[in-house]
């Protein structure tokens, strides 16, 4: 039987599932094995599921006896939330990088490495450029979280470039990502019936749709594309349209209690209102994709505006707050900013 092996590390959530299933429909892919410590919710097709941890040496023996010659690196966790604690998701994204890395170099199989990255690693602050090049130095390096997580996790990456230089590796550093099934910290900060704003800011936004990530990372697991690579759609949307797209009510906080907003955010449940989360919904963050379109051979087929609409129409009925789907969470949220969600008007 011909074709590659690809091991995809982070089955068991959505992205990860989605993408052992489009590489399994891949016809030039023999054999795709996913990884990871519980079993996927979600359909794989015709992937194999192995259950393992990438933080444990065993990672090694798991991609040995795959005999995988492609690795995609999707086994990160962006939001505390999803990992249960700052502590457990840190291990998963550091830890768990450098043990799969290490399983990489001591392979003699594999000759492709791709991992999920983001912009996040180019933080968030008002000294930024218009837009980030991939060779741009961050002026605000970001300080926690999952930004913080990535440039270790790239470091680490560059460090196994240099030690094998046999091994392709391509970096994809996705601008948020939205679409119709993913959950982000995006998807849910723009789920709120109430929007918290920082006041006298309106950040510029850039989004990646998920089947536009899926389809970049595709390519890169089936063909040679070596490199780092900014992902985002074509376009900027303003925080501000954004949020009238959504049909939401934008409740500006002054910058000093953002904190305390933040801080019921996370105690009630709702999203991942983090400090580097707070500085990009103030500064914005935009990126040059021209690499991505000249160099990997790569055009998102949604721009960030059809991103952002595809989303406020699949997720949140077109852009009109229906009374009916707000949780007790989100009512105690309104009346904790002082708004009703009475005037809510459509996109």
């Amino acid at each position: 039987m011909s074709g590659s092996v690809v091991l995809v590390s982070g089955v068991s959530r959505h992205l990860g599932s989605a993408m052992a299933r489009r590489l399994a429909a891949d016809p030039s892919v023999a054999r795709v094995v996913g990884v990871d410590v519980v079993p996927p919710r979600e359909d794989i097709g015709g992937a194999e599921f192995v259950r393992a941890d990438i933080r444990n040496p065993i990672i090694s023996k798991v991609l040995a006896q795959s005999g995988a010659d492609t690795v995609v690196h999707m086994g990160v966790i962006a939001t505390p939330l999803q990992a249960g604690g700052r502590v457990t998701m840190k291990e998963i994204n550091v830890i768990g990088t450098m043990q799969l890395l290490a399983a990489c170099q001591r392979s003699t199989t594999v000759s492709r490495l791709i991992v999920k990255s983001t912009a996040s690693v180019y933080g968030a602050g008002p000294k930024d450029p218009a837009k980030f090049t991939e060779d741009t130095e961050p002026r605000s390096q970001p300080q926690s979280g999952w930004g913080k997580d990535s440039v270790e996790v790239e470091g680490y990456v560059r460090g196994f470039a240099r030690r094998r230089p046999d091994v392709t590796v391509t970096t994809l550093r996705f601008a948020n990502v939205l679409g119709p099934v993913v959950e982000t910290a995006m998807t849910a900060y723009f789920s709120l019936p109430a929007i918290p704003t920082v006041l006298g800011y309106d950040a510029r936004l850039q989004f990646v749709h998920e089947d536009d990530m899926l389809e970049c990372l595709r390519l890169a697991a089936t063909s040679e594309r070596p490199g780092t690579f900014n992902v985002a759609g074509d376009g900027v949307l303003m925080l501000s349209q954004a949020v009238r797209l959504a049909g939401r009510l934008d409740v500006a906080v002054p910058s000093a209690l953002v904190g305390l907003v933040g801080g019921w955010f996370r105690r009630a449940g709702i999203t991942d209102f983090s400090p580097e989360q707070v500085r990009f919904l103030t500064f914005g963050r935009c990126l040059d994709t021209s690499r991505l379109t000249e160099i990997f051979g790569f055009t998102p087929a949604y721009t960030t505006r059809e991103t952002f609409e595809a989303f406020v129409d699949t997720r949140l009925g077109g852009g009109v707050l229906d009374r009916d789907r707000i949780t007790d969470a989100e009512q105690r949220l309104v009346r904790l900013l002082g708004r009703e969600p009475q005037e809510v008007a459509g996109g």
